[in-house]
């Protein structure tokens, strides 16, 4: 097993083609999914949230209203900056669980689905391959207006605080075009798919896992904690 990381802008398509990749069996970390998952109600994050931004952000149900949330954070540098601090250790935490979990199941590699992949640095030591998910300025633009209702300055202030797609896609090892047609992509991932699939990376955590039964693996859960903390 190695790691797989996938990104890409707001609209660009990423969960598109995370979608794609699932359905051809590969196991998916997906850090939308756990942000949602450790900012539920009763969570310490959701208590933390509250107590910083006000329970003016929540909904009927107790739920956090991500766009009143967001609308706030993508204001304000400092607030986004505290919210991630709140947030991305237990995001972290979650993944490395999802991680082991996949690793013991014994598949050939993870896809560690992270918007700001790049953004943050956190995980890319890690990964054996990045992807990014590309289109046209003008093509994600358009499409997130369009997705999520929102005003032009509203669409600037989220493209701001994410890194261009053109400098994501000049740090990535593959690049999947996706200002096309769903086909066009469909075949791109595939390609990709096939690459990784033939790809002996996975040999090397092998190798580390004969290590830790041999006698390393504190050294090697240290070094993991020290990393997703």
């Amino acid at each position: 097993m190695y790691l797989v990381g996938l990104t890409g802008g707001i609209a660009s398509g990423k969960s598109t083609v995370s979608s794609m990749l699932r359905e051809l069996g590969c196991p998916i970390v997906d850090a939308d999914v756990v942000a949602r998952k450790v900012v539920e109600p009763r969570s310490l994050a959701h208590s933390r949230i509250v107590f910083h931004f006000g329970r003016e952000i929540l909904l009927e149900n107790g739920e956090i209203d991500r766009q009143k949330l967001g609308r706030i954070v993508f204001a304000d540098a400092d607030k986004r900056k505290l919210l991630n601090s709140i947030t991305h250790p237990e995001i972290h935490r979650e993944m490395f669980k999802q991680i082991i979990y996949y690793f013991l199941r014994g598949f050939r590699y993870i896809v560690l689905d992270v918007p700001l992949l790049f953004e943050t640095r956190k995980l890319t030591q890690f990964l054996n391959h990045t992807v990014v998910v590309y289109c046209d300025p003008a093509t994600q633009l358009s499409r997130l207006m369009l997705r999520d209702g929102l005003t032009q300055e509203e669409v600037e202030q989220r493209l701001a605080a994410q890194m261009p797609l053109n400098e994501k896609r000049g740090l990535a090892s593959h690049v999947i075009e996706n200002s096309g047609s769903r086909e066009d992509t469909h075949r791109q991932v595939l390609r990709l798919h096939t690459k990784l699939e033939d790809s002996m990376d996975f040999l090397l955590v092998r190798v580390l896992a004969v290590a830790a039964t041999a006698g390393l693996g504190g050294v090697l859960l240290y070094a993991a904690k020290m990393i997703f903390s």
